[in-house]
């Protein structure tokens, strides 16, 4: 064997492992060594891992897989940076509710995360503004995007350098299209929208990341519905609303959920206006839904 580098795991499939030195070179296929398949937590998609070249330096074999950082499960990536969470206005309508879940599941996993909604040509901006509005409001960068005209696109560039991000959002939003747009040279499958279920088909089979002009990363990812919460607790879910925890302090009581206790500061600013009430009403379904399995885990 050759030199031994470090790179990054940009896709897996067949039993084989792509890794990106970095520099310039096509990603080298790997195979991985018997201890590092042994590996209970296995080999993501972002591992940083360190692989010895063969004598042709277009192959090599992965020898150890670097601690992470973060990892996430669905996704499954590991080392991410940011969350890039992606909106239709139009065709399919908006799922504010899983923009909800996957901000949340993306801050507790200790990503940044931006919003950026998609196919602004398909309608009105009137249509959107508060859906932008609401995003803003709460301190996140929200971007609105058309593949097909090209608004936007500079500003996805720019929140994409220097960092390895995740595409993430349901199927149909456009991500391939926006992606195919932030980078041409990708040529990423652009999928429709079923008239029967109002939902995009999936055109993203499998978890790959995909190098950006000048420096980072993006995860082109599978559409997915359904976001596992079950392991926060509860007090955790106010901490990933970023608006809802800068008026948590005022509260009378520490452990204070927001939700029934008396002189609840949280509940004060929604009264006033200063916390998007669509925002606090996906807080109270989330905080239910985690009570639930709370509850379902001690049965």
């Amino acid at each position: 064997m050759g030199a031994r580098i470090k790179a990054k795991v940009v896709r897996i499939a067949g039993g084989l492992c792509w890794a990106d030195p970095g520099d310039g070179r096509e990603p080298i296929q790997c195979l991985a060594r018997g201890k590092v398949k042994k590996r209970a937590e296995g080999v993501m998609v972002g591992d940083e891992v360190m692989v010895s070249l063969a004598g042709d330096d277009a192959t090599g074999v992965l020898e150890e897989v670097l601690p992470r950082r973060n990892q996430l499960a669905r996704p499954a990536v590991a080392n991410c940076d940011q969350a890039v969470v992606v909106c239709s206005v139009s065709q399919p309508s908006p799922n504010v509710s899983l923009v909800e879940r996957i901000l949340v599941q993306a801050l507790y996993q200790g990503l940044q995360a931006c919003v950026v909604f998609t196919k602004a040509d398909l309608a009105p901006e009137s249509d959107y503004a508060h859906l932008v509005e609401t995003y803003r409001g709460a301190g996140f960068t929200t971007l609105v995007t058309s593949a097909r005209t090209g608004r936007g696109v500079p500003e996805v560039r720019k929140v994409l350098q220097g960092v390895t991000s995740v595409f993430a959002g349901p199927s149909g939003a456009g991500k391939s299209a926006l992606l195919n747009a932030v980078h041409p040279g990708y040529g990423l499958v652009e999928g429709d929208v079923s008239r029967k279920i109002g939902r995009g088909r999936h055109t993203t089979r499998e978890v790959r990341l995909l190098p950006l002009d000048g420096s980072g990363y993006v995860a082109d990812t599978p559409g997915f519905s359904v976001l596992d919460i079950s392991t926060m607790e509860l007090p955790e879910l106010a901490q990933v609303y970023p608006d809802i925890r800068r008026h948590a302090e005022g509260c009378r009581f520490t452990g204070c959920l927001h939700q029934a206790e008396p002189d609840c500061a949280v509940k004060k600013a929604v009264e006033e206006g200063l916390i998007n009430p669509v925002r606090y009403e996906h807080y109270t379904v989330l905080l239910d839904e985690l009570r639930q399995m709370h509850r379902d885990r001690y049965r």
